[in-house]
């Protein structure tokens, strides 16, 4: 199994800031978003992670790099466990550049020389989740029992016409289509997607037919979920375990506040702000 992070957008809710910080860069306090995703791909055994980013992104791939010189003037200070924290994680990184802003169809066709013949799962990076089985974890045996593409959904949210809303079979398993942003009441079920997939081969096959057949604009991966479909080869898993969406600010902030009450030292200081009102 391997993994691909789609990280090639501007992140223009966060301007002034993602100006020059890629937004999968932005803090929860001390850690960077980007590092939930790893921490979540790594708990689920995936050690090949593609990056699909962009010019602006280099930060990433040092971020992911080692820091000898940094590593050396920690230890001739005698701060060994500082190195622990600045390790990169315990995976194999992979970058490849979206040189056009074409829509995520084209930034996943970059990657699949990469998947080859094996199943990936796929993140978007203002998805991350808190709780365990890790959410790729449970993506993964969704797959094991039906050898299926795998959609992470979450359940009627207050929200829900913000969302693709699945259309499902009758077995109450396999989809059949998934309605963009349906108006209030023509919701086809309460399952929607979030941003985090299963992808078979398959999957990339029918992206890169779609793409022969593309006239022009962005290219969204559209086709090859109906194509999937239509073979019966699409399922959804609703995750169990905490999403937070970190794709605006007022997300964001609450995905700082939500991992900031998990650290003891952080918890403290959040209880006490609160308790002045």
């Amino acid at each position: 199994m391997k993994g691909i992070i789609v990280a090639a957008g501007y992140g223009t809710r966060f301007f002034p800031v993602t100006k020059t910080v890629p937004k999968e860069m932005l803090p929860l306090v001390t850690r960077p978003a980007i590092d939930f995703i790893i921490e979540e791909f790594i708990a689920s055994g995936i050690t090949e992670i593609l990056f699909i980013s962009s010019r602006r992104k280099k930060c990433l791939e040092d971020y992911l790099d080692r820091e000898i010189e940094l590593e050396a003037v920690l230890k001739a200070a005698g701060k060994i466990e500082k190195c622990k924290e600045i390790a990169p994680p315990a995976a194999q990184f992979y970058f490849i550049r979206q040189q056009q802003m074409m829509g995520t169809g084209h930034a996943l066709l970059l990657a699949k020389t990469f998947a080859g013949n094996d199943p990936c799962i796929v993140a978007y990076p203002d998805d991350i989740h808190m709780g365990t089985p890790p959410l790729a974890l449970q993506l993964i045996e969704k797959y094991r029992e039906t050898n299926c593409s795998v959609l992470a959904t979450i359940y009627d949210p207050p929200d829900i016409n913000r969302y693709g809303v699945l259309s499902l079979a009758a077995d109450g398993l396999h989809v059949t289509g998934i309605v963009e942003k349906p108006p209030v009441g023509k919701e086809p079920s309460k399952e929607v997607t979030i941003g985090r997939f299963l992808y078979t081969p398959e999957f990339f096959s029918y992206l890169e037919e779609g793409f022969k057949q593309h006239t022009g604009g962005e290219y969204y991966h559209i086709y090859s979920l109906e194509k999937l479909a239509q073979k019966q080869k699409l399922v959804f898993k609703r995750i169990t375990g905490k999403r937070l969406d970190t794709g605006e600010p007022t997300g964001y902030l609450e995905a700082i506040l939500t991992y900031a009450a998990t650290v003891p030292e952080l918890n403290a200081v959040l209880k006490s702000y609160l308790s002045k009102g």
